[in-house]
């Protein structure tokens, strides 16, 4: 990887999320060669990305160059590339530009799409996890609408129209809400021509209530919010089956569709070359103990969605979602002076439950704190000031700031450019020779 040799531990940082970006601001000034390796040179803010699948943010407002972290930092190195194997005996993490030698290995993956084992489902479905996936989700909505207008037969355009949402915790319900929206406000002003209600928005989930997550509370307002922007709330609902047409559930429901979300779950990013005893199979998490140690190592670490901590206020392990990541990455900062002079009187990680919010809309959010529960416009403020300050960079900070109030005054979104076609049948972006 063209990463000099010095005289000094090398920590190599393999993922740039919440956990990577925290852990490398706090390790940068310890006598450490410090290298970051991330397969794209951005860190992409998640919690927004359904803003960007529906044309109210562009893509470059969430992201922040990696490369920026290494400014006037010495023995600091990123590497874009993607780690395909941890040789552990020998200490090499094994990539697609090269192999590298380390001293300390922290691994913050993150998660990918989990379609729990359905290969069909998988081919046909639109995944949101990252950018290009948004991207993706946002020409295939967008080139919908435009097939629609031109469309004479009524079921073909229902079928156009209709956007099945598969999971509905915060970023099925957030999307909803969003393409509800969407719907109310761009439809009639774009495409004035088309029927807007022939638009449906459904979504599914398999659990009893929306944000299983979350509150009682905090579901029943959602699913109140959700119902009155016009979106069909279907719980106790489990897809089993989707070709790209139809969409069938365990129940017997049908949904015929060209626009299928799968929001329904998530598996860890695990790396190849640990034992099959250091992660959870069902998950696929690293088993971590307390300093976030994977089981069986002493130099390997995980944080955040990959690791699996469990202890008996979390028997399940954390919540795969930005603050553990964040805290656990201040904690082992907190130790790793110590694990350089081979102190094991460590500070053990204890996670602060600073609650959680979704929302649902303009005006509609819903928040849930340790001792209070609410929802609605202040709820929804709250989401907005937590959500800009947890940016990366001013710049991207004053650039939503000012999309989000330029949209909410003018009831617009001014996004909805096709600048990538995306082929539903080869499941691809069309090159611009292909256009």
């Amino acid at each position: 990887m063209n990463i000099p040799k010095v005289d000094l531990p090398r920590v190599v940082v393999i993922g740039g999320g919440f956990a990577g970006l925290n852990l490398v601001k706090k390790l940068r000034k310890l006598p450490i060669q410090l290298v970051m390796v991330n397969k794209h040179n951005y860190h992409a803010f998640q919690p927004l990305l359904y803003q960007i699948s529906t044309s109210g943010l562009e893509s470059d407002s969430i992201a922040y160059p990696l490369r920026m972290f290494i400014k006037k930092q010495q023995n600091f190195y990123f590497r874009m590339a993607d780690v395909k194997e941890v040789d552990t005996q020998n200490k090499i993490i094994k990539s697609d530009i090269g192999d590298l030698f380390y001293d300390y290995l922290i691994i913050n993956t993150g998660t990918k799409t989990n379609y729990f084992g359905n290969k069909e489902i998988k081919k046909h479905a639109m995944p949101m996890k990252t950018i290009p996936q948004a991207l993706n989700l946002r020409s295939l909505i967008l080139q919908n609408f435009e097939r629609a207008s031109v469309e004479t037969d009524e079921e073909t355009i229902k079928f156009l129209l209709n956007f099945v949402i598969v999971g509905a915790g915060p970023t099925g319900v957030e999307l909803a809400g969003a393409i509800a929206e969407f719907k109310k406000s761009v439809l009639p002003l774009d495409y004035p021509d088309l029927d807007a209600s022939l638009m449906q928005i459904n979504i599914l989930e398999g659990a009893p209530r929306v944000l299983p997550p979350m509150s009682e509370n905090a579901s029943k307002k959602s699913t109140q919010f959700l119902e009155e922007l016009g979106v069909k709330v279907h719980t106790s609902t489990i897809v089993t089956e989707y070709d790209g047409k139809l969409a069938k559930t365990a129940d017997g429901k049908e949904f015929p569709t060209r626009t299928l979300i799968w929001s329904a779950g998530v598996i860890a990013n695990r790396i190849n070359g640990f034992p099959e005893e250091s992660s959870e199979p069902r998950s696929r998490r690293y088993f971590v103990n307390e300093f976030n140690q994977i089981k069986g190592f002493k130099d390997v670490f995980a944080l955040g969605d990959v690791a699996l901590m469990i202890s008996e206020d979390y028997p399940r392990g954390h919540p795969q979602v930005a603050q553990p990541a964040i805290q656990q990455a201040n904690n082992l900062a907190k130790n790793f002076p110590k694990i350089l002079k081979g102190n094991t009187q460590l500070k053990p990680f204890v996670y602060n439950d600073k609650g959680s919010m979704a929302t649902i809309g303009r005006n509609k959010a819903v928040v849930d704190l340790k001792n209070l529960k609410f929802g609605g416009f202040f709820a929804w403020l709250i989401w907005m000031f937590i959500h800009l300050i947890s940016l990366v960079g001013f710049k991207n900070r004053i650039v939503i700031l000012l999309s989000w109030v330029f949209n909410y005054t003018n009831y617009n979104k001014g996004s909805r450019l096709i600048v990538r076609r995306f082929s539903v049948s080869k499941r691809r972006v069309r090159t611009n020779a292909e256009l």
